[in-house]
């Protein structure tokens, strides 16, 4: 893990860096042990291509909760062969039928439910990402966070020590817009997909719990 000094270093030399220079970078840090994580939200395939055309079989983790939609799905399985994904997906303990009949069902999304939401959160997302995290054991784990995404990620930068799964963590595209993500996509002509939805969020500028310090705290009680 890098210390505050270097941490600090890096994010001030790679501010001006292209998000494949940012990518070639963490690789270089990962001594073959580096993933990339999606969720298949909106955007995603910007991280996934940029993160293929550095090192094409970088591992994918995905964790699979089983409420996404089914154009989520359709999507997934779209850029799995159009960037040759190598997906290690990870899955709850719990079945979605399981976790339905013995908690009833997934909490409506609202803020009033935030307990509701993060034990939801804390069984079907964060811990299979932890079970994740630990078998694939990556010493950089790239990410899609964006600056402008919530104002909890604005605290961030491009590299940040992450303590809930002690990995460095990279965000390539943390500075970019929507409007350049967009660009991006049209640029390599790849897809998107907005019928997405996130059940371990309240709504979008609430965290689910992987890059929050609450959730570290939700995790090492697994």
């Amino acid at each position: 893990m890098m210390t505050p000094e270097e941490t600090s270093q890096a994010n001030g030399e790679l501010r001006d860096k292209s998000a494949p220079e940012v990518i070639e970078w963490a690789i270089a840090q990962a001594e073959g042990q580096a993933i990339v994580s999606t969720n298949f939200r909106p955007y995603e395939a910007v991280i996934l291509h940029l993160a293929t055309q550095v090192e094409p079989n970088i591992r994918v983790l995905w964790v699979d909760h089983g409420y996404n939609r089914e154009a989520t799905y359709r999507h997934a399985e779209e850029l799995r062969g159009l960037l040759n994904l190598n997906i290690q997906a990870f899955v709850p303990r719990l079945t979605t039928a399981h976790y339905d009949a013995a908690h009833g069902g997934m909490p409506e999304p609202t803020p009033e439910n935030e307990e509701a939401i993060k034990e939801f959160s804390t069984v079907m997302k964060l811990e299979p990402f932890q079970r994740g995290m630990k078998e694939l054991a990556p010493s950089v784990w790239i990410t899609a966070l964006r600056k402008v995404q919530n104002p909890a990620r604005a605290e961030l930068d491009i590299v940040s020590p992450d303590n809930n799964f002690n990995s460095l963590k990279v965000s390539p595209v943390f500075h970019w817009s929507d409007e350049e993500m967009e660009a991006y996509l049209k640029e390599y002509n790849l897809p998107n997909e907005w019928d997405y939805f996130d059940p371990a969020k309240a709504d979008e500028k609430r965290e689910c719990g992987l890059h929050a310090s609450w959730g570290g705290k939700a995790v090492a009680k697994e």
